[in-house]
Formats: structure tokens, C-alpha cells, sequence
């Protein structure tokens, strides 16, 4: 681990090492073994291609178990075969032939990576690998964070504290409120992230189906394409030069982008709340805070994280930028671009762990609460205000802005003023019983719909 160049597989690996079922070299090999064993049983039913027969159910186990059964001494193999290849598509087809020859199967040599070309197994391996990798590592992550922001949420659904507007006391809010926020964004954009359905395409050189048509011009080409692709879980694209044209699966990119985003402002906001004592951290012996104040207990979970969504979204920002755009049919340069999209998830979802220690460390300071809000009586200036507009009196905002703007207002002040307005008796008992922790609104029924 001390010699890795990158923190993902190196300082962070323990917390990234399950993505390497999904993104890693071996993971990619796999895939493209996979697409080229599932093309090869679809093709063997197709009636119109009479040399090929139709597949037992235990031909079709037993040509499966090739990436089924695919170990890294195998993956290692594919890649001495690339070394003399120099191609990686064509070494993976070598090693099926070998695993066919090896099996008996000789007559199916001919009809792997028929009639495609490398992108047309790329797309689709790199399309799948991104779907398992959200679904099975990204997805569950990040419910664990909303699932803790909801308990948080209903936990201090009353928990009165001073809001903050352009950093300056405004009205009062509850502390789960403000997380049922987040919390219900997040639900939002993680229904949108599982919903979307990636593309993918089998059109050959370029899009045309042209050595398909050649062989086989009775066969329904569309058709068996449409069947084939979305038997992988993916929505067919049949209309695309020689790639796929990566639209879906920026979008993708862009939803995760929106995670992250919405993510870095929680970080933020943590922090701040940190900092101004509203919430407190759990100390855990033998650590260290800082290296010269033993006092310090810092926010680094929430730190680690805004900047590691802030590298995410840096290199996805690149992502949809540039996959959108090919010369002409084709050029090489989505190849390496692609190859790490196993970095920028790793990134968010080491920022995503982050953010779980972090928040398992928060306690609520309700004393420092308390006295934020009793330092800040001039913030039921809204509510007098606007009891003042309900009674008509037209220079309502005028008299609540000579008494409060940019002034420290105490309870005994503003006890005054109500006393000397002219107001309904229950409107003025109203606002005299009325405090910086109670004026909530429906703050705390807010934080109960998440």
C-alpha cells in the first residue's frame, strides 16, 4: 500500500476495495468476457443462422462459467495474451477460444465477436460496470447516510436553533428541520439515480449493422438487438456512429454530481455548526486532534469528505464534457476517460463513509442552542411585525426596523415595545409568551415528513 500513487488504493483502500468488483481491470476483463459469452449463446438463437444450433441449458451453464468462474490467475492470462495482441478486445477473444478449444466447443471459435467491433463490447461492459457498481456499493452507501439524517431529523424534530440568512441571525428553526433538508433532497436524487436506465449499442463498425447485414441479410438485426440489450438491463441505442454516444451515462455521471453537491453543502454546514458549538464531538481515546493543541477535537470526517465529492465531481465534470463528443465515427479518446470511472465513484463513496463516522460522532450542545437563541430576541421581530400587518397598521416593518436592525435585542426590549402597541389582547399575550425556542412555525412537523 505504501507505494500505490493514488490514496484510492493506497491510503484509502480498506474503504474503497469493494469497488474493485465492479471497476478494476479484472472486474473490465470480466465484463467484456461476459458480453462476448452472452452475444455468442444469443446468436445460437437465431433460427435463420443455420449454422449454429441452439444451446442446452448445460452448454449455456458451462459457456457462463467462463466469466462466471473468471479468477485473477485467468484475468492474468488475458493479459499475456494483450501483451503480443497489443489490443484488449482481441485478447479477450483469444482467451475464449482457448477456454472453447480446451472444452471441445471448436465450432463456436468462429462465432465469437462476430460481425462487432471492440466499442460495441466496450460500451456495454462499461455501462454494466457503472449499473452494479451504484447499485450494489454506490446506492446502499449512501441510503445509510439518508437513513441516519431521518433519525437524526425525527430525533430533534423540536430542538429549537437560531437560523442563519447571509450568516446573520434570522428566525429560529429546529435542528432536524434543517437536516429533514438534506435528507429529502437526497432521497430525491437517489430515486433518480437508481431509476435511469443507461444505453447501450451492438451496431457494429460504424452503426450500420453492416457485416451483420452482409452475413445474414434475412435476419432482423434491430430486433435481435433490441432483445440482446435489454436482456443485459440496458436500453437499446440504435441510432450511433461506431460508439455509443455516452448521453445516458453522463447523465448519469451529472445525477452523482448533484449527490455530491448536495453533500458538500451538508459537509458545510456541519461545519459551521461545529464551529459555533451546536453540535458537540464524541471523543475516542488515543486520538489526536492536532499535533501542538491537545485541546482540539477537528471536524476531519466532514473535511475529508467535502474534499473528496470536490475531486469526484471535478473528474465527472470532465466526464460530461467530454464524452458527448467524437470526431466524426469514432476516436480513442472516451477509452481512457472511461477506464476511471471507478476513481471518481471511489472518491464519493470514501466522502459518503466520511460523512457516517462523522455524523455517529455529532451530539447536540442544547446550551449553547439556548443561548444563541436568548442572545437573539430581535429575531421575533418578523412574527411582531407581521401581527402588526394582520391589524392593519401600515408602518408596521417601519417600527420593528428602527427598533432592530443591526441591533443585539434582549428579551426585557422587545417585552417593552409589545407592551406599548395597541393590539387585540390575544395577539399581544401571543407575542409576550412568544420566544426565540418556540417561534418554530411548523419546523418541527417538517422534520417529520422525511
Amino acid at each position: 500500500m505504501l507505494d500505490n500513487i493514488s490514496p484510492i488504493d493506497g491510503r484509502y483502500a480498506k474503504e474503497t476495495s469493494e469497488l474493485k468488483l465492479f471497476f478494476s481491470e479484472e472486474a473490465l476483463i470480466k465484463y467484456r468476457i461476459k458480453i462476448e459469452i452472452e452475444y455468442l449463446i444469443a446468436l445460437c438463437g437465431v433460427v435463420q443462422i443455420k449454422e449454429l444450433k441452439p444451446l442446452s441449458p448445460i452448454k449455456k451453464t458451462e459457456l457462463r462459467n467462463i466469466y462466471n468462474k473468471f479468477f485473477t490467475n485467468d484475468a492474468k492470462q488475458v493479459k499475456k495474451i494483450e501483451v503480443k495482441t497489443n489490443h484488449d478486445i482481441k485478447a479477450v477473444e483469444y482467451f475464449i477460444s482457448d477456454k472453447l478449444n480446451q472444452s471441445g466447443s471448436t465450432k463456436l471459435i468462429p462465432w465469437i465477436h462476430f460481425a462487432l467491433t471492440s466499442e460495441d463490447v466496450n460500451n456495454l461492459a462499461y455501462s454494466l460496470m457503472w449499473q452494479d457498481g451504484l447499485i450494489h456499493v454506490y446506492l446502499p452507501t449512501l441510503k445509510k447516510v439518508i437513513s441516519k439524517l431521518k433519525t437524526l431529523a425525527k430525533k430533534y424534530n423540536s430542538t429549537a436553533m437560531l437560523a442563519m440568512t447571509h450568516g446573520q441571525p434570522a428566525t429560529p428553526t429546529t435542528i432536524g428541520k434543517e437536516l429533514a433538508v438534506f435528507c429529502n433532497r437526497l432521497q430525491r436524487q437517489s430515486a433518480l439515480v437508481r431509476g435511469h436506465r443507461l444505453q447501450g449499442k451492438l451496431g457494429g463498425a460504424t452503426g450500420t449493422w453492416g457485416a451483420h447485414i452482409a452475413a445474414y441479410p434475412s435476419v432482423n438485426w434491430l430486433q435481435f438487438t433490441q432483445r440482446f440489450i435489454k436482456s443485459l438491463n440496458l436500453e437499446p441505442n440504435l441510432i450511433t456512429t461506431q460508439i455509443e454516444s455516452h448521453d445516458s451515462i453522463v447523465e448519469s455521471y451529472q445525477s452523482i454530481i448533484r449527490v455530491n453537491s448536495i453533500l458538500i453543502a451538508f459537509c458545510q454546514d456541519i461545519w459551521q455548526y461545529i464551529s459555533r458549538g451546536i453540535f458537540k464531538q464524541k471523543r475516542i481515546a488515543d486520538e489526536v486532534g492536532s499535533s501542538t493543541m491537545p485541546h482540539k477535537i477537528n471536524p476531519i470526517n466532514f473535511e475529508n469528505a467535502e474534499g473528496n465529492f470536490g475531486i469526484s465531481n471535478a473528474i465527472l465534470s470532465h466526464f460530461s464534457l467530454k464524452l458527448p463528443i467524437s470526431r466524426m465515427q469514432r476516436d480513442l479518446s472516451d477509452s481512457t476517460v472511461l477506464r476511471n470511472q471507478g476513481v471518481v465513484l471511489a472518491h464519493s463513496l470514501l466522502a459518503i463513509k466520511n460523512i457516517i463516522k462523522g455524523l455517529n460522532r455529532l451530539a447536540v450542545n442544547k446550551d449553547k442552542t439556548l443561548e444563541e437563541l436568548n442572545s437573539h430576541w430581535e429575531v421575533l421581530a418578523e412574527a411582531i411585525q407581521t401581527i402588526l400587518r394582520k391589524n392593519g397598521q401600515i408602518d408596521a416593518y417601519e417600527k420593528l426596523k428602527v427598533l432592530t436592525r443591526g441591533e443585539k435585542i434582549s428579551k426585557e426590549i422587545i417585552n417593552k415595545f409589545i407592551n406599548g402597541l395597541e393590539l387585540p389582547k390575544t395577539d399581544k399575550e401571543y407575542l409576550l409568551n412568544l420566544t426565540p425556542e418556540t417561534y418554530l412555525g411548523l419546523a418541527s412537523k417538517l422534520a417529520g415528513l422525511v
